[in-house]
C-alpha cells in the first residue's frame, strides 16, 4: 500500500466522534506537565532555600525547554510515524517529572524543568493532526475543540498542583504527574492508529525547511509575533499570582491553584473562537482577543488599588482571570487557524515555528514579570503586561494581512525539496 493510501486509511479511522476529544485529552495530559510549578514556586522555594526571584527561573526554564522541544522535536511530526513519536515523548516526560520530584537544589530543579519542557512539546505533535480530520471549512472548529482540551490541561494543572501540594507536599505533585504521563503510553498504543508521515525527509532537511517557511510566509511571522506578545502578557499574571496572594493575604498554593479552575471557564471559548474564525475570519478574532486582553489587565490593575474587603477583591480577581483567559485563548485559536491554512503538508513545521515564537514570548514574560514584581510589585507586572498587549495591537494594525489576502506564499521550485 502506498504512503498516500495508508495515510488516507489512517485518517478515515480517526474520523469518529471520539477523535478530536481524544486529541484534546492527549494535549491536556502533555501540556499540564509544564504548568505544575507555577502555583508551587513559593513552597518549592522554602524547601530548596530560595527566594521568589530565584524560583521564577523554574517557570522560565520550563518554558524555554518547551520552546526548544517544539523547535527540535515537533517538526518530526511531518516526517516520522506520529504514534510512536508520541509514545516515546510521553515516556520521556514522565522520567523528567520524576527527576523534578527528587530534585535537591535549584540547579537540579532547573535542569529537570528544562527536560520537562523539552519532552512535553509532544502536545504540538498531537495538535496539527486535528485539521487533517475535518473538511477545510471546519478547520477552525476542529482546532478550537482540541485547544479546549489543551487549555483545560494548562489551567487545571495549576489547580491540581496547588491542592495536592497543600495536602501532601509539592514533590507528590510531580510523582503523580509522572504516573499520569506514563499511563498514557499504552493508551496511545491501543487507541491511535499508525499515523504515517506525509513526506520523507532527513532531519537536516526538515530543520532547514523551517527557515524556508519562516522566510517565505509573512503571515506566519505576523502570527508568531502576536502569539509571543499575547502569551508573554498571559505569563506575567500566572507567574506572579502566587506572589500577589501571599504578599497581600498570606494565601498559599492551594488558593493560587484554584484560580486555574476559574480560568478554565475561559477555555470554553476555544470552540466558539474557532467557529467565529470560520465565519468572520481569524483576523477579526485576533482584534477582539486583543481588546479583551487589554480590558483584563486594566481591570486587574485598577481593582488592586481599590480599598475593598478580601472577599470582594477575590471576586474582582475572578472576573479578571476569566477575561484574561478568554482573550488569550481567542488569540491562540485564531492564530493557529491562520497558520494551519498555509499548507497541509507542513503543518507540524508551521506549528513549530509559531509555537517556538509563542513560548519564547512566554518565557520572556515570566522572566520580566519576576523582575517587575521584585522592583515595582503589582503595578510593574500590570504595566509590563499592558505594554506587551499594546505592542501586539500595533503589530496587528500594521501587519501583513492588513493589505494582503491570507493566502499561501508559493515556494520556488528550487527550494521545494526542503518542504
Amino acid at each position: 500500500m502506498s504512503g498516500h493510501s495508508m495515510e488516507t486509511q489512517n485518517q478515515s479511522e480517526m474520523k469518529g466522534r471520539w477523535a478530536l476529544p481524544f486529541l484534546g485529552i492527549a494535549c491536556a495530559v502533555g501540556v499540564g506537565s509544564i504548568y505544575y510549578a507555577q502555583p508551587l514556586l513559593l513552597v518549592m522555594g522554602k524547601s530548596l532555600g530560595q527566594g521568589a526571584r530565584a524560583m521564577s527561573l523554574v517557570a522560565v526554564a520550563t518554558q524555554v525547554g518547551y520552546a526548544c522541544g517544539i523547535l527540535c522535536f515537533v517538526p518530526l511530526g511531518d516526517v516520522l510515524e506520529r504514534r510512536k513519536l508520541m509514545m516515546r515523548m510521553y515516556a520521556g516526560v514522565s522520567l523528567a517529572l520524576l527527576l523534578a520530584a527528587f530534585a535537591q537544589g535549584l540547579t537540579g530543579m532547573i535542569v529537570a524543568s528544562i527536560l520537562i519542557g523539552l519532552l512535553a512539546s509532544v502536545t504540538h505533535v498531537a495538535l496539527p493532526i486535528a485539521p487533517d480530520l475535518v473538511p477545510e471549512e471546519r478547520r477552525g472548529h476542529a482546532i478550537g475543540t482540541v485547544m479546549t482540551g489543551l487549555l483545560l490541561g494548562i489551567l487545571l494543572a495549576r489547580s491540581f498542583a496547588g491542592w495536592v501540594a497543600k495536602l501532601n507536599g509539592w514533590r507528590t505533585v510531580y510523582v503523580l504527574a509522572a504516573v499520569m504521563n506514563l499511563a498514557f503510553v499504552p493508551i496511545i498504543f491501543r487507541v491511535m492508529p499508525r499515523l504515517e508521515p506525509r513526506q520523507s525527509l532527513s532531519y537536516k532537511a526538515t530543520m532547514r525547511s523551517l527557515w524556508t517557511l519562516f522566510r517565505k510566509e509573512p503571515l506566519l511571522r505576523e502570527a508568531g509575533v502576536l502569539g509571543a506578545l499575547a502569551f508573554g502578557s498571559f505569563s506575567c499574571f500566572w507567574t506572579t499570582l502566587a506572589f500577589l496572594l501571599h504578599a497581600h493575604y498570606g494565601m498559599g498554593p492551594g488558593v493560587a491553584g484554584t484560580f486555574g479552575v476559574v480560568g478554565a471557564a475561559g477555555a470554553l471559548i476555544a470552540p466558539v473562537a474557532g467557529k467565529l474564525s470560520d465565519k468572520h475570519g481569524p483576523r477579526f478574532v485576533v482584534g477582539v482577543a486583543g481588546a479583551v486582553l487589554t480590558f483584563s489587565y486594566i481591570w486587574l490593575w485598577w481593582t488592586e488599588r481599590w480599598h475593598i474587603s478580601t472577599a470582594l477583591h477575590m471576586v474582582t480577581l475572578v472576573v479578571g482571570v476569566i477575561a484574561l483567559d478568554l482573550g488569550a485563548q481567542m488569540m491562540q485559536v485564531a492564530n493557529q487557524t491562520r497558520i494551519f491554512g498555509l499548507g497541509s503538508e507542513a503543518r507540524s513545521r508551521l506549528n513549530t515555528i509559531y509555537m517556538t515564537m509563542y513560548f519564547t514570548g512566554g518565557a520572556a514574560g515570566s522572566a520580566l514579570a519576576g523582575l517587575a514584581w521584585s522592583r515595582w510589585s503589582w503595578d510593574g507586572v500590570c504595566l509590563l503586561a499592558v505594554g506587551m498587549v499594546a505592542a501586539a495591537g500595533l503589530r496587528h494594525a500594521t501587519g501583513y494581512s492588513r493589505t494582503h489576502a491570507e493566502v499561501i506564499v508559493k515556494i520556488p521550485n528550487e527550494e521545494r525539496e526542503l518542504v
